[in-house]
């Protein structure tokens, strides 16, 4: 199993001034499912190196046991530190591809044609393709027909508008991952706000929050398996 994940190289949290970037647990938790179930990942990113770690998920609260185990990992560390640029990643190396969440995707990820055409290339040669939390930003612009967005039709979860109103950054962000699901016919479900929630519709796997990026990263491993 050959797995790349991308993630964000955003971290400014609009005008604000605040920070962001990906969220630590929603990388951690999946990188070390995929790890243990003996994938070879890869680790990429818009500009490459060290992409931004939003700092609340730094913050007591929000570690956890992966997070605590990447604390300790200095070749995990390593590989984070060393992400590939997106425009020297070539799909057809991989089996799978995935994105952790944060809010950093929402504003360059969502956009980005090398991220699109890595996506679109998953989708045509049937890979799988899985996002947790705002993640599934990056399927914005990511049409597979014209008129058709890649979610159209198919099952599909994301960072819910009432999480993002708890932590009251609806008006802060570019846009509101549910909505634009739902914009793009996708057929959008939740679970409550924070409860894990994992919608896999064949090789498209979404997670809706935090606590769902394990769940996520196992479905993953399971369509790898079956496929």
């Amino acid at each position: 199993m050959k797995i790349l994940m991308v993630l964000t190289s955003h971290d400014q949290m609009g005008d604000t001034g605040h920070k962001t970037g990906f969220w630590l647990e929603e990388f951690t938790a999946p990188y070390y499912v995929f790890k243990d179930a003996g994938a070879d990942i890869t680790l990429a990113s818009p500009k490459g190196g060290q992409p931004p770690v939003d700092p609340n998920s730094e913050a007591e609260g929000a570690l956890t046991e992966t997070t605590e185990r990447f604390m300790k990992d200095a070749h995990a560390k390593e590989m984070l530190a060393s992400t590939k640029k997106l425009s020297d990643v070539d799909m057809n190396e991989y089996d799978a591809i995935f994105y952790p969440g944060g809010h950093g995707p929402l504003w360059d990820l969502a956009n980005d044609e090398k991220s699109v055409a890595l996506i679109k290339t998953a989708y045509e040669q049937d890979k799988v393709i899985g996002a947790v939390c705002h993640a599934p930003a990056v399927f914005k612009n990511v049409f597979i027909k014209p008129e058709q967005n890649l979610v159209g039709g198919r099952k599909v979860t994301g960072f819910t508008n009432t999480e993002e109103d708890a932590v009251q950054l609806t008006n802060i962000v570019p846009f509101l991952v549910e909505d634009m699901l739902k914009e793009n016919a996708g057929e959008y479900t939740r679970g409550d706000d924070w409860a894990p929630h994992i919608v896999v519709d064949g090789k498209l796997i979404t997670g809706q929050n935090p606590a769902s990026s394990e769940g996520a990263a196992k479905a993953v491993v399971q369509a790898l398996q079956e496929s």
